[in-house]
């Protein structure tokens, strides 16, 4: 059981690109009302105001120059954007009609190959760091931890990044027994 040591480098760039909690892109993405699962829409992403950079990455025709692309938007981000609390009604119904990342919140780690190890580091949040001096937290990040994460990857951001979702889902880069 682990990953096969050809997809290791890919599996890395994965892990760097969706949340490890929620299995959504971390980069600034945009959901779309009138998402089809196509990517013709991305056209008319400029009224809802989407990262001009992910923008521009979804244009790409070719897959890997599109994951490519996305990944490097994805890899320095730390944090799954999370929506804002719906406190007002009127507030929140104008701020859901501009965009919405549908993240978890949750720190992510920045992750480094060591040998044939992926190793996550998560750094220590500002409360964490105010009461005391916190050390980053490394941890080996295992098969078992890659898989469920891939596995949380919705249909649509297979797609989007590049992937196929008949051919190449990313939970089947790694061996199972």
């Amino acid at each position: 059981f682990g990953p096969v040591l050809g997809f290791l480098t890919k599996i890395k760039k994965l892990l760097e690109t969706v949340c490890h909690n929620c299995g959504k892109i971390k980069a600034n993405t945009v959901s779309h009302p009138y998402w089809d699962g196509k990517l013709d829409w991305f056209t008319s992403l400029s009224q809802y105001q989407a990262d001009s950079k992910f923008t521009e990455a979804l244009r790409f025709r070719d897959p890997k120059r599109r994951f490519d692309a996305i990944w490097r938007l994805s890899k320095d981000v730390l944090v799954c954007e999370a929506d804002a609390p719906a406190d007002d009604e009127e507030f929140s119904k104008e701020s859901q009609k501009g965009r919405s990342h549908g993240g978890c919140g949750n720190a992510q780690p920045t992750v480094r190959k060591e040998g044939i190890c992926l190793v996550g580091t998560w750094k220590p949040s500002k409360a964490m760091m105010e009461d005391e001096m916190a050390q980053p937290e490394k941890k080996v990040i295992t098969p078992t931890m890659a898989l469920n994460i891939f596995r949380n990857i919705s249909v649509e951001d297979v797609r989007i990044m590049g992937l196929s979702n008949d051919y190449a889902r990313p939970e089947w880069m790694i061996l199972t027994v």
